[in-house]
């Protein structure tokens, strides 16, 4: 019995600690998400720019076996109005019909304001991962004095690029993250989103992101904004070519070099389908969750062991009853008010805190898969290519 008593103590301290975290959590979203700027969701149209103007912004879409959406992506960018966009394409090394694709788009290039240039690659180097790579090959041929680095499964509305330009302007900022919009078909879907969005709170505050003196950074592969020569002043992909979370550390090496940084909210400006199905953020965190975590082990354990927690604890409380289950309750009660305060950047109902265990449970899956896979291949495997864990651990640094 006392043994018992004890473990029922414990889970009643942790639980309340664990809810105390939620709780400040929940007040620091209250006060931070508000200050979020956001671009305005009605808008007069755009008139596009006169003719003879030169690009205001290169913008690069890198592929690599991205022909259901790659077509969409293209179209969704000549569709763009009130600014020029010199647009460059790379086929990096598809096996589908990819390539086909862009070429088809880009011959409808020639109705619009804009330029399509499409680039077909075959080789990797030695030393590169292919998506950073294909970033730098294609930022070599830019010419606006604005680089929007994006992916080949996202669209644009037609005001998404002239707005985030207008406003990097206007706060004459170096580096701007417009959100994106994540499509949800599911309630699954949006639970699993809304647990990993609420459980990074706890490490990323993007209403710091604009704060000089703040160490938190944001940068997203669908929507890297910066100014071309800030890219260039920090030695661009070249520097990155290991990279594979490139977005964020490319929005890092600007952060860290005291350059403008900014994060800005547009609701439907810029969308994407990520997480397709329950499981589908098992496969999307396949490549990108052991390198988030900096290719450690004993780091992963620990955020493992953190997810298992925020599991366990409040629902092994409430199984408890009496005070245990206050704390339980208590707990998932300062997960929904995180979950209600994240609302204007999720867009994600709270009363889908009720489901928080079985998406964090998810979670935990996989960023262990991630973790397996890359001890047990000796490094990534993505899009047919391996690229040796030591390599990739050479390439963190010591700062990151």
């Amino acid at each position: 019995m006392n043994v018992l008593h004890a473990a029922a103590q414990f889970v009643t301290v942790s639980c309340s600690i664990l809810a105390l975290g939620w709780l400040a959590q929940a007040l620091a979203a209250f006060r931070g998400v508000p200050t979020l700027p956001d671009l305005p969701r009605s808008h007069p149209s755009l008139p596009n720019p006169a003719p003879g103007s030169g690009p205001d912004v290169t913008v690069i879409v890198p592929a690599c076996n991205e022909e259901k959406t790659i077509a969409a992506t293209l179209r969704s960018l000549l569709a763009s109005t009130g600014i020029r966009l010199q647009i460059v394409a790379v086929n990096d090394r598809s096996t589908d019909s990819t390539g086909a694709q862009m070429d088809a788009v880009a011959a409808e290039a020639a109705a619009t304001p804009h330029t399509l240039e499409v680039i077909h690659n075959r080789d990797l180097p030695e030393g590169w991962l292919g998506k950073t790579h294909a970033l730098s090959l294609a930022a070599s041929r830019a010419t606006a004095p604005w680089l929007l680095f994006t992916d080949g499964d996202v669209r644009f509305h037609p005001q998404a690029v002239s707005l985030t330009h207008a406003y990097a302007q206007a706060e004459n900022a170096d580096h701007v993250v417009l959100f994106l919009t994540m499509e949800l078909k599911t309630i699954a879907e949006a639970a699993v989103l809304a647990a990993f969005q609420a459980l990074s709170s706890w490490n990323m505050h993007l209403w710091k992101v604009a704060d000089p003196k703040a160490r938190d950074f944001f940068g997203t592969g669908g929507f890297n904004l910066v100014r071309r020569q800030v890219y260039e002043h920090l030695g661009g992909f070249e520097a990155l070519r290991m990279q594979v979370v490139e977005d964020m550390r490319l929005a890092w090496t600007v952060k860290r070099a005291g350059f403008a940084s900014r994060v800005v909210l547009g609701p439907g400006l810029v969308r994407i389908y990520w997480i397709q199905g329950a499981l589908g953020i098992v496969g999307l965190l396949e490549k990108n969750g052991f390198a988030g975590l900096r290719y450690s082990i004993g780091l992963s354990l620990f955020v493992f062991l953190a997810f298992a927690a925020d599991i366990a604890f409040p629902l092994a409380a409430i199984a408890l009853g009496g005070w245990s289950m206050a704390a339980g309750l208590l707990a998932y009660l300062f997960i929904f008010l995180t979950y209600a305060a994240n609302r204007r950047v999720t867009r994600i109902s709270p009363w889908l805190a009720l489901l928080f265990a079985p998406a964090t449970a998810i979670l935990l899956f996989a960023l262990a898969r991630s973790m397996v896979l890359a001890l047990s291949r000796g490094g990534i495997r993505w899009r047919g290519t391996l690229y040796p864990l030591d390599e990739l651990r050479r390439s963190v640094g010591p700062d990151w």
